[in-house]
């Protein structure tokens, strides 16, 4: 099983919809997708995931099927800097502190204890798993149990908070070090890669990983 998750074009964030060069890039999208076996569309019910979407679910003739959990993410809490954004909290980890998430635990790190952000992301790692569950694979510590699996190519439209989040859970990283290692411009595209092994323990593969753009390339992912 494959799982692309695609980031929406430029938004109107006031509106919450594509911008005309937003909508170029959705539509520039669909063309690159539309060679990638993709079955399945899901997306944000948020407009401007829903309208990127959409060019790709035309070209396709496949419909969207909407993930109210993978709506945007929302952040903050008090006496947290940055009005607890967690890019930006997460680069001050870095740079003022040489933090290291991987040896500490950053959920009580004064930045993001007690922010809302944390709430978003136990949420959608929770909703995550329940949607591979679905599909044949069960969570398992830092790996998962293959219980029947899927080749099914799924395309997942979202936002760079969420994503984010589901991405850190699936890989088992820490969510202020993927926010802050992993940039994901509009329209970008990361893709998972899930091995279908009924019986066995599986770990999801980075396959290929678009944070600039480079839409150009994805027809060789």
């Amino acid at each position: 099983m494959r799982i692309i998750f695609v980031r929406h074009g430029e938004p109107d964030y006031e509106h919450d919809c594509l911008t005309e060069t937003g909508h170029r890039q959705a539509r520039e999208a669909a063309e690159r997708l539309s060679g990638m076996g993709i079955s399945e569309i899901y997306a944000s019910p948020m407009g401007r995931a829903q309208q990127t979407a959409a060019y790709t679910a035309e070209r396709l003739g496949l419909p969207i099927h909407t993930l109210d959990y993978m709506h945007e993410i929302s952040w903050g809490g008090a006496g947290i800097p940055e009005n607890g954004h967690p890019w930006a909290l997460s680069e001050r980890m870095i740079n003022e502190e040489n933090y290291d998430f991987f040896g500490r635990d950053w959920r009580s790190h004064p930045y993001f204890k007690g922010n809302t952000v944390l709430d978003y992301y136990d949420l959608i790692a929770d909703r995550i798993d329940g949607f591979l569950a679905e599909r044949g694979y069960r969570h398992d510590g830092r790996r998962y149990f293959c219980e029947t699996g899927t080749d099914k190519t799924i395309a997942l439209f979202s936002h760079g908070g969420a994503s984010n989040c589901a991405l850190a859970h699936l890989l088992s990283l820490p969510l202020p070090y993927v926010a802050a290692m992993m940039p994901y411009s509009f329209t970008s595209v990361i893709i998972l890669d899930f091995p279908a092994c009924p019986g066995e323990y599986v770990h999801p593969c980075l396959m290929y990983y678009d944070g600039k753009n480079r839409s150009t390339e994805w027809g060789n992912a």
